[in-house]
C-alpha cells in the first residue's frame, strides 16, 4: 500500500512513533491502521496502545482527514485479543484501573464520533477490547477462517466489558441478543457472530481491505432503533426473568454476571454516557474481587499450558496417528485428532467394534456441525481422514500410536508387545489409562523409553486437558514430543509422574469414594450432590458417578485402593454395578434417566448399610468430601506428583471441573488456611475415621502459618 505522506511532514513524525499500531493511507485517502505489537503473537490493548490509537485519532480528526478508516492487524491469527490482563490486574492491585478505564472509554467513544466511515476488518480472534474497539467502528466484516472467534468473554473472568460492549452491543444488536453473548461470555465462530448481528458481512482474508472500502463508499450505515427491546420497561421485565434463572445457575459465586445483567439492562434506556458510566463503576467493583483474581489467574495458567505456542516447543512434530480401540474413548480421540487436520488409522478386534466407532465419530462431527464448530465440509473432510481397519498391520507410518483398549493390565501389556514389532521404532507408544501404570506397561518392551500415558479425558471433545503421563524409564525427549503433539491438537498439557491414579483422579477418586460412602450410610443423594454443587462443583458427585459409569468408576475406584489403604471402595458401590445399576449409560443408577424421575430412596435402600449420616447437614456432607479432595491434593503435591501448586490447580480445574472460581484445591486452601483445615480434619480423624487425618506436608505448613502461593500479596 502507497503512502502519500511526506516524510518531513507532521502527520508522518506522528506516525513513525507508533510501536504497535502502523498508519498508511493510499491515494484513495482511506487510513488503514494497523496493529502489531511489537515482539508478540497478539495484539492487545495496553495503555501504550490506548494512546497510540488516541495520538492517530488526532491526526485523523485534523484537515483535510482521510475519507474513512480501517482497522486491521498484522497478525496471522489474531485481530486483538483484548486487554493487556496483566497489565489490568496490576492496575487494580495498585488502585490505579480507573484510569484505564476511562482511557479506553474515551478513546472508543472519540472513534464512533468521528464523522466518516470506520470499519473493522478482523481476521483471528477478536475478543473482550478487541471487539469493543470494533463496536465502536461504523462497520465490522471478517474472514470466515477458523481463527476468527468473536465476543466478549469477560464475564468468564469475572468482569464485565468496560470499554462500551455492554453499552454498545445492545444497540447494535438488541437487548435479548446482547445478554445472551454478555452472560454466556462465549467466543462465536464467524457465521455465529453474523447470525446474531455482530458482524455486518464476511469475506476471505485477502479480500477483506476490499470488502471494508466498499462499505467506506457506501458511507455511514443506517441502523434499526431497537426502541420495541432496549427501553426501560422491556428491560426490567427481562431482568426480572433472568435474575431467578442466574441465581441458580451461579449459586451466588460468580458475581460478573449478575452484575452484568443489571449493568446492560440498566444502561440500555439511559443516553451512551450514561451507560458507560454505569459499565465503569461495576467493572472496578469487580476487578478487586478473589473471584476475579482466581478466574484470571486460571486463565494465565491456561496461557502458561499452551506456551506460546506449537512453534516455539522442543519436540518434533508428529502427523499421523493410530488408534487402537473403537470404543467410545478410542473414537472420540480419533474424531479430535482428524477435526485438527490428522490422519488416523482407527483399529479395533472385530468389524463390529469399529464400525460402532466409526458410528459414534459420525456422530460427533454431525453435533459438532449443528452447533457450528465445523462447516459441513469441514466434517467431511474429518471423516475421510479415518482409516478403519480390523485386521493386524504394519503401521509404519504412524509416528504416534494412542492404545484405548479395556482398562486392564495384561491386555495392554500384549497389546504393546504387539505394537513394539508393527511400528516404526521412532513412533511413540501413547496409552490413554485412566490410572493403571505406565511404567509396568512399558516394562516387557525393549525399549521402554517411547512409551507414554497421554490421558484425554472424556468428554474429549470438551474436555481441555490432557495428563501427559511420564514413566520411570520415558526418554525425556518423548515427553516433549507429546507436549509438543497436545499441544499441536488444541488441548492443554499438565506433565505427570506416573502415579496410581495420575493426578486428576487420585485427587477424585477419594471425593467419589466419599460421596459413596455417605449413601451409603443414609444421605440423601439430593443433599449429597447439592452440597457440592453449592460448594461450586459443576456436577453432584453422584449424578458424576452416573456419568462415568459405576462399573467404570469401581474399577477405577479399586485401583486405588490396591494402592491406598486410606481409599475403601463402599459396598453401595460394587452391589448397585452388580445390580446393573450402571449409571447413564444404562438409563439408571442413582438417578433413572429413562424416566427423568429421581430414583426413591425405597429403590436403593437395598444398597444402604447403616444410617449414620440421614442427619448430616448439607455443610457437614460438603466438608467430608472437601478435606479429602484438599488433602489428597496436598500429598500429590509433597509426592511431586507434579512439580508445583499451579500444575495442581491447573489440572484439577480443567480435569474435573473444581470450582473455578475458587482457583483449584490448593488455592482455595490458602484463602481457608493450613491452620483451619488441620483443626478441621482432625477432629474428623480424630472421632474415629483415619482417612481424614491431613498429610505431614500440609500439618507442616499449618505450624509454620504458611501458604501454597507463598509470593502473592
Amino acid at each position: 500500500m502507497n503512502t502519500i505522506l511526506e516524510p518531513t511532514s507532521p502527520k508522518a513524525e506522528a506516525q513513525n512513533t507508533s510501536q504497535n499500531i502502523r498508519r498508511e493511507m493510499g491515494a484513495d485517502r482511506i487510513c488503514v491502521l494497523t496493529f502489531d505489537r511489537a515482539n508478540s503473537s497478539a495484539n492487545l490493548f495496553d495503555e501504550q496502545t490506548l494512546h497510540e490509537l488516541d495520538r492517530h485519532l488526532d491526526w485523523i480528526a485534523a484537515p483535510p482527514g482521510p475519507a474513512g478508516v480501517i482497522l486491521y492487524s498484522a497478525k496471522p491469527s489474531i485481530f486483538i485479543a483484548g486487554a493487556d490482563l496483566h497489565a489490568l490486574m496490576d492496575a487494580a492491585k495498585r488502585g490505579g484501573l480507573r484510569p484505564v478505564i476511562e482511557l479506553g472509554q474515551r478513546v472508543f467513544s472519540r472513534l464512533a464520533s468521528l464523522p466518516i466511515p470506520t470499519v473493522a476488518a478482523i481476521h483471528g480472534a477478536c475478543a473482550g477490547g478487541g471487539y469493543e474497539v470494533s463496536l465502536a467502528c461504523d462497520y465490522r466484516v471478517a474472514s470466515p477462517d477458523e481463527a476468527t472467534r468473536i465476543g466478549l468473554p469477560e464475564t468468564q473472568l469475572g468482569i464485565l466489558p468496560g470499554w462500551g460492549g455492554c453499552s454498545r452491543l445492545p444497540r447494535l444488536i438488541g437487548l435479548p441478543a446482547a445478554l445472551k453473548v454478555i452472560l454466556k461470555g462465549s467466543l462465536f465462530s464467524p457465521r455465529q457472530a453474523l447470525k446474531y448481528g455482530m458482524i455486518d458481512a464476511l469475506a476471505p482474508r485477502e479480500r477483506l481491505l476490499d470488502l471494508a472500502k466498499r462499505k467506506i463508499a457506501g458511507g455511514k450505515p443506517h441502523r434499526p432503533s431497537r426502541r420495541l427491546t432496549n427501553n426501560r420497561a422491556v428491560a426490567r421485565a427481562i431482568a426480572t426473568g433472568l435474575r431467578p434463572l442466574l441465581s441458580r445457575k451461579t449459586r451466588g459465586h460468580y458475581p460478573a454476571q449478575t452484575m452484568a445483567l443489571e449493568t446492560v439492562s440498566q444502561g440500555v434506556s439511559l443516553p451512551l454516557d450514561g451507560a458507560l458510566a454505569l459499565e465503569r463503576e461495576a467493572i472496578l467493583k469487580l476487578a478487586g474481587s478473589e473471584v476475579c483474581r482466581n478466574l484470571v489467574g486460571l486463565f494465565f495458567l491456561q496461557e502458561r499450558a499452551r506456551k506460546s505456542g506449537v512453534s516455539d516447543s522442543p519436540g518434533r512434530v508428529l502427523s499421523d496417528a493410530a488408534v487402537i480401540g473403537a470404543g467410545v474413548m478410542g473414537s472420540a480421540i480419533t474424531q479430535w485428532l482428524t477435526s485438527r487436520g490428522m490422519p488416523v488409522l482407527l483399529r479395533d478386534i472385530d468389524a463390529e467394534r469399529v464400525g460402532h466407532g466409526m458410528a459414534n465419530i459420525a456422530r460427533l462431527y454431525e453435533a459438532g456441525t449443528r452447533r457450528h464448530k465445523f462447516t459441513s465440509l469441514q466434517a467431511r473432510n474429518g471423516l475421510d481422514r479415518v482409516s478403519p481397519i480390523i485386521e493386524e498391520a504394519p503401521l509404519r507410518r504412524a509416528d504416534l500410536v494412542i492404545e484405548a483398549a479395556v482398562e486392564k493390565m495384561a491386555v495392554k501389556k500384549e497389546i504393546f508387545a504387539r505394537l513394539e514389532a508393527v511400528c516404526d521404532p521412532r513412533a511413540i507408544l501413547a496409552t490413554n489409562t485412566s490410572a493403571l501404570s505406565i511404567s509396568e506397561i512399558a516394562s516387557g518392551l525393549a525399549d521402554p523409553g517411547r512409551v507414554i500415558g497421554l490421558h484425554f479425558f472424556n468428554p474429549v471433545h470438551r474436555m481441555k486437558l490432557v495428563e501427559v503421563v511420564a514413566g520411570e524409564r520415558t526418554d525425556p525427549a518423548v515427553i516433549q514430543t507429546a507436549v509438543r503433539f497436545v499441544r499441536q491438537v488444541g488441548k492443554l498439557p499438565v506433565i505427570v509422574r506416573d502415579s496410581p491414579g495420575f493426578l486428576v483422579n487420585r485427587i477424585l477418586i477419594p471425593y467419589l469414594v466419599e460421596a459413596g460412602n455417605l449413601f451409603e450410610s443414609g444421605a440423601r443423594v439430593k443433599d449429597v450432590d447439592e452440597a457440592m454443587l453449592d460448594f461450586g462443583m459443576p456436577m453432584g458427585p453422584l449424578r458424576l458417578l452416573d456419568e462415568v459409569g459405576l462399573d467404570v468408576a469401581t474399577d477405577v475406584a479399586e485401583t486405588l485402593s490396591s494402592k491406598f489403604s486410606r481409599i475403601r471402595v463402599p459396598a453401595a458401590l460394587e452391589k448397585m454395578r452388580d445390580a446393573g445399576f450402571l449409571g447413564r449409560k444404562n438409563g439408571l443408577g442413582f438417578y433413572d434417566y429413562k424416566t427423568r424421575v429421581n430414583i426413591g430412596n425405597a429403590r436403593l435402600s437395598p444398597f444402604r448399610k447403616n444410617a449414620l449420616a440421614r442427619d448430616l447437614s448439607r455443610e457437614e456432607l460438603q466438608k467430608r468430601m472437601v478435606f479429602l479432595m484438599i488433602n489428597e491434593a496436598v500429598r500429590c503435591l509433597e509426592e511431586k506428583v507434579v512439580a508445583a501448586p499451579e500444575d495442581v490447580d491447573f489440572g484439577m480445574v480443567m480435569g474435573s471441573g473444581f470450582a473455578p472460581f475458587r482457583g483449584g484445591p490448593l488455592r482455595y486452601a490458602d484463602s481457608v488456611g493450613a491452620v483451619q483445615l488441620v483443626a478441621g480434619m482432625d477432629a474428623l480423624g480424630v472421632a474415629g475415621d483415619p482417612k481424614f487425618l491431613p498429610c505431614e506436608l500440609l500439618r507442616t505448613m499449618a505450624g509454620r502459618g504458611s501458604k501454597f502461593y507463598e509470593n502473592e500479596s
